[in-house]
């Protein structure tokens, strides 16, 4: 079978406009030919559900960038063993808790503490209307956002040699922290890479052999660009393509956003990579 494991914001949805219209059909016919399409994304599980729900989409989801794999109840035919259940899902989770991070930054960011923001901080200062702003999000979009569970967003407002120097700090501390298309997320030790191995040998258990496509913009999906079967890079209109070690069944789109985002798969599914 086939799997499509894919970033949301700039892959499927518009840089800008958050829309994922232009895909729409094509996700329809995916769903049709029985191709599940999986989110793994920078976002919260409040944000993915209310996405999902739009998109019809039934499939499992991986969060804040490989921190837990939320799995439908009773998708595969036994609960992973690692699984718990939480409401409607089983739930994978691979990292500490978002009060960790938090704790960790506190300490740690005190030297920087006018170089940066956090989506805790912009809340508490200037409401979710403030983190509507600086998102761009909808005040109903934004309050989904700050739902974190394993992770925080970090808006840096330095430069950038006292952003390394930030991140290497932190990273001293035991966080990790990845940079998405516009913000610094800060977790624990997880990837979107290991996530998707780790639902891909689901799959492999349930349906056999198993053939997947990553597809991403930004610097956090490198390790899952890394680790499927094919690669789709999407072309961004704010920032460069992320480098890759991987030369083979490598796909760069042309267009940006959704439509990008279909015209790579429809590669992909023509076995033109």
């Amino acid at each position: 079978m086939r799997v499509i494991f894919t970033d949301l914001d700039g892959s499927l949805l518009d840089h800008y406009s958050y829309s994922f219209a232009p895909a729409a059909n094509y996700l329809e016919r995916l769903e049709s030919q029985q191709t599940p399409v999986i989110a793994i994304t920078s976002k919260t599980r409040a944000e993915v559900l209310a996405i999902r729900e739009q998109m019809a989409n039934p499939h499992p989801f991986v969060i804040e960038n490989g921190a837990a794999i939320c799995i439908p109840k009773n998708y595969f035919s036994e609960r992973p063993q690692q699984a718990v259940e939480s409401g409607d899902y089983w739930v994978i989770s691979n990292t500490e808790p978002r009060s960790q991070w938090q704790q960790i930054l506190d300490r740690v960011g005190k030297p920087f503490a006018d170089e940066f923001q956090t989506f805790s901080s912009v809340c508490a200062e200037q409401g979710i209307e403030g983190l509507a702003l600086l998102t761009g999000l909808t005040l109903e979009q934004a309050n989904l956002a700050q739902q974190r569970e394993y992770s925080e967003s970090i808006n840096w407002l330095g430069t950038q040699s006292r952003k390394a120097e930030f991140i290497r700090r932190l990273n001293d501390a035991g966080a990790h922290l990845l940079q998405g298309g516009r913000f610094l997320s800060m977790g624990g030790n997880t990837d979107k890479g290991r996530a998707l191995l780790q639902l891909q040998a689901l799959y492999q258990q349930q349906q056999g052999e198993c053939q997947s496509l990553a597809i991403g913009d930004s610097a956090n999906d490198i390790s899952m660009l890394e680790a499927a079967n094919s690669a789709l890079i999407i072309r961004s209109p704010s920032h460069q393509m992320p480098s890759l070690e991987r030369t083979k069944n490598l796909y760069r789109s042309k267009a940006t956003g959704p439509n990008g985002w279909v015209e790579g798969v429809y590669a992909w599914l023509e076995n033109q990579y």
